[in-house]
């Protein structure tokens, strides 16, 4: 018999977040395979970062994939991080 500790959300619904990409409000999240999923609502923008096939506006995403919209730290950090793996890779 093997226990698993279900760990607390980091980001709750409403809460506004940045991930590579964009920006976007949880809408939902769930507990998957050992980590928490967020399904992310993006606004519709006449110009988007990146391109969108159809009508989609949200996702799911992992939460290690996106992060507080007003923590700009952490968005440099992980940039930052992001760059030199690119670079070594």
């Amino acid at each position: 018999m093997t226990t698993s500790v279900l760990g607390k959300p980091k980001f709750c619904e409403g809460q506004m977040v940045e991930f590579i990409g964009g920006e976007g409000i949880i809408k939902n999240y769930r507990f998957e395979l050992n980590s928490w999923l967020y399904l992310v609502e993006m606004p519709i923008e006449t110009d988007p970062e990146m391109d969108r096939v159809g009508y989609e506006t949200m996702i799911w995403l992992a939460e290690v994939d996106i992060f507080p919209l007003c923590n700009s730290f952490s968005h440099t950090v992980l940039s930052l991080e992001q760059n030199n793996f690119a670079r070594a890779c």
